[in-house]
């Protein structure tokens, strides 16, 4: 019998497993506390109580660790007002405190989880991480930041691609920190392109290569990473931008893009895929019955076959989701 460890990574390499893997997750703060870490030491204790109930409750076959409090790098966008002002944006100290409490979170995530648990530290996007920036505090602006984005990017597309090449750098430093023997055993890289607003050769051209960088930084410590493709609350990406991105296995919104697992795999080039459940309130996981859950999961596996294969969700699932529910599927899973 494979330990956890080795069974996932059999999963991630395509080869045959004893049982097909499951993987969910969820937040474990809310909204406005998703970047208030540094403010607020009562949120990474927040955070690690998470974990430590996620644990106990499931006992998941590996994790995404939640970076909750600590979504993005700490740049100062408060005086960018126009695209010249990019140029003021200056690369985070190596001894900033984002980092160290970062190593922390990690840390303290492996004493829970022990190291049997493959551990897949959180990354959003340089490109998720400016728009965050230029949004503010408030996930209100988000709208408004992706407007600012475009037309800052038609104005100067060195001037946004030179800061989403530090916003990258950035990552990478915090990445050589956290994801190495006895922390994380990867990366889990968040990328979305909101509702397909930048044409797919612009979004290749001036957004990707800093998203391959996060990557490759990766790949220098881990073989082993993530790649999730956002399609949160109906968001839809333009898929084919991202056919050539460097990770092992690979996460989309099934439901979102009308693109199932099977067609999925093939489209992604075979790798390994996550997925099949859509996480929302209105989906047969949140409040189907077992029957429902179970005939649901046996579909997928006659869809999709045994091999390279995750059962999952489109995104992170509600956070007072029944748990017995992600158990349902697991349990099924196995007997497949």
């Amino acid at each position: 019998m494979s330990t956890k460890r080795e069974l996932v990574l059999k999963a991630f390499h395509n080869e045959e497993t004893e049982r097909i893997p499951v993987g969910f997750w969820f937040h474990f703060l809310e909204g406005d506390e998703f970047n208030e870490g540094l403010e607020n030491p009562e949120l990474l204790e927040k955070n690690i109580a998470g974990h430590k109930k996620f644990k106990e409750d499931f006992d998941p076959d590996f994790v995404k660790i939640m970076t909750d409090g600590f979504f993005n790098l700490p740049y100062d966008f408060s005086g960018i007002n126009t695209v010249r002002d990019l140029k003021n944006l200056k690369q985070l100290p190596d001894n900033h405190p984002f980092f160290e409490k970062n190593v922390e979170l990690v840390k303290r995530v492996r004493e829970v989880f022990g190291e049997d648990t493959l551990l897949f530290f959180n990354v959003f996007s340089p490109f998720s991480q400016m728009l965050g920036g230029l949004a503010g505090k408030s996930f209100l602006g988000r709208g408004n930041a992706v407007k600012t984005f475009v037309r800052f990017l038609s104005e100067d597309p060195e001037a946004v691609e030179n800061t989403l090449d530090i916003i990258a750098e950035g990552i990478g430093k915090l990445l050589k920190l956290v994801v190495k023997e006895g922390l994380a055993d990867g990366i889990y890289l968040s990328v979305n392109n909101p509702n397909r607003t930048i044409p797919e050769q612009t979004y290749k051209q001036c957004i990707a290569p800093s998203e391959k960088k996060v990557l490759a930084f990766a790949k220098e410590r881990s073989q082993d990473n993530i790649l999730h493709i956002c399609g949160y609350a109906g968001n839809r990406n333009i898929l084919a931008a991202y056919q050539d991105y460097d990770a092992e296995v690979i996460n989309w919104a099934v439901h979102a893009e009308l693109l199932g697992l099977k067609e999925g795999k093939e489209f992604f080039g075979g790798k390994t895929v996550i997925g099949g459940f859509e996480n929302t309130k209105d989906s047969i996981l949140y409040k189907g019955t077992r029957e429902e859950v179970e005939e649901y999961v046996e579909n997928l596996v006659k869809e999709v076959g045994r091999k390279g294969v995750i059962i999952g969700a489109d995104c992170t699932v509600p956070s007072d989701i029944d748990i017995e529910r992600l158990k349902w599927v697991r349990d099924k899973a196995a007997v497949l």
